[in-house]
């Protein structure tokens, strides 16, 4: 255990202190805390030692890069990209504000609604907040919003982007976790959308303690609503196809990523939104992307063999079960405990840390792994918006001139408290996330 001690305190001084880039970081405690429990030794380079760790590491390398399930990464990026490059996220905005934009805060509760139907179709958060901010944010300045209101919206509702299927946080706990992909697409669903309405409810909270903040909008007729909806058959009918697909089993999550990339091709070149530079930029901001997000994965997996080779999963079971605590307790307390790393980690290094450790905690407890899935991706969720690290955050600061961090943390408050209500919520009752899944596989 001393072992695993030393490790974890390297690995966040590597992160923390260092700056090294996670996949590296994780990688290297995972390669060198391997070589330890094996006796490290530098006088025989060519030691069984040493040549166990580096076939261990080779072969996480080479099996992941061949993995046939790791190909939906690369495809449901490759789909948001060349979904935000269409155009689409405006038509959603558009379509949202027909129907909501005469209410009070309706820009604000539209911004929520078109990040929730962007987020289906993207799978992406930072995605998802820096593209809705150049769409909501010029007509909410327009009508007079407050700018904590407005930008609080839009950093809230691209928080969804990670829970809405297809998400690609929720691909990767699936391959850690080597449970069903398709069963956590089908339990991210209805959590995701009682974010939606938490987040209208948010909107509706903050208007009526003060109306000033989110001003009506022009209302709209009913040919102009029709017209709206038609703008976004696009998006419909891809999210149709892909989760559809899915759910019906169909065709494979794979196999979905692969309909779902050349579909937002095909819309995108149906409207004559993409250009050869613009496609060509969308390859390579997917190449980019994933090849980060394959590196990370890889150090996952090296950092997760070492500390599961040092004992360190039953080690804290056996500690767990000798505290006689009842399994719910156990698991607020880890609840706690991601609340306050999501204070200090991004939502992926997050992800990748704990999930290897407490996995086998909760599955030894009896606790299904597909609903402590959408429970983590909750709490990474909340961590999005939570400062001092809220990425989505400082993502709006750095995209909206003129407006704080702080401003917008501030205008967050009431959108963390309805995610807080809602992890409650899917967390006390289980059916909430496995409804459909039970539904759809049984």
């Amino acid at each position: 255990m001393s072992v695993v001690l030393i490790g974890f305190a390297v690995l966040l001084v590597l992160i923390l202190v260092v700056r090294m880039p996670i996949a590296f970081a994780m990688g290297l405690v995972g390669f060198f805390g391997f070589a330890m429990l094996q006796g490290l030794s530098f006088d025989n380079l060519f030691s069984f030692r040493w040549t166990s760790t580096l076939t261990l590491a080779a072969s996480r390398v080479i099996g992941t890069v061949q993995d046939y399930n790791l190909s939906i990464i690369p495809l449901f990026i490759l789909m948001g990209n060349l979904v935000t490059r269409a155009g689409l996220s405006q038509e959603l905005y558009n379509a949202a504000y027909a129907f909501l934009g005469h209410r009070k805060g309706g820009l604000a509760m539209s911004t929520v609604l078109a990040c929730g139907g962007f987020s289906a179709i993207c799978g992406s958060s930072l995605a998802t907040s820096a593209t809705m901010a150049k769409v909501a944010m010029p007509p909410m300045r327009k009508f007079g919003y407050s700018d904590s209101l407005a930008t609080a919206s839009i950093a809230a509702g691209g928080s969804l982007g990670i829970l809405i299927p297809p998400s690609v946080i929720l691909v990767i706990y699936g391959l850690l976790t080597q449970t069903s992909i398709r069963e956590l697409f089908a339990a991210g669903l209805i959590p995701g959308l009682l974010g939606i309405l938490l987040y209208l409810g948010a909107v509706r909270y903050v208007v009526w303690r003060n109306p000033a903040s989110g001003p009506s909008g022009e209302k709209m007729g009913f040919k102009e609503r029709l017209i709206a909806l038609k703008s976004i058959w696009g998006v419909l009918s891809l999210f149709i196809v892909v989760m559809g697909g899915i759910y019906l089993g169909i065709f494979t999550p794979t196999e979905a990523a692969g309909f779902g990339a050349g579909g937002a091709l095909l819309i995108g070149l149906g409207r004559r939104r993409l250009s050869f530079s613009s496609l060509f930029e969308a390859l390579v901001d997917s190449t980019r992307t994933s090849a980060m997000l394959f590196s990370v994965v890889i150090g996952a997996f090296i950092f997760s063999d070492f500390i599961t080779r040092a004992g360190l999963p039953d080690a804290l079971l056996g500690f767990v079960t000798a505290l006689d605590m009842s399994p719910m307790l156990v698991m607020m307390v880890i609840l706690v405990i991601y609340l306050i790393l999501g204070m200090v980690f991004e939502s992926l290094s997050m992800l990748l840390l704990t999930v290897p450790v407490f996995y086998p905690l909760v599955a030894g407890m009896g606790f299904d792994l597909i609903w402590f899935g959408i429970v983590v991706v909750i709490v990474i969720e909340i961590s999005l918006i939570t400062p001092p690290v809220g990425m989505n955050v400082f993502v709006l600061s750095s995209v909206i001139k003129g407006v704080s961090a702080g401003t917008i943390f501030k205008g967050v408050t009431p959108f963390w408290c309805a995610d807080i209500i809602r992890l409650l919520i899917v967390a006390f009752f289980v059916q909430v996330s496995l409804f459909l899944p039970n539904v759809l596989y049984g």
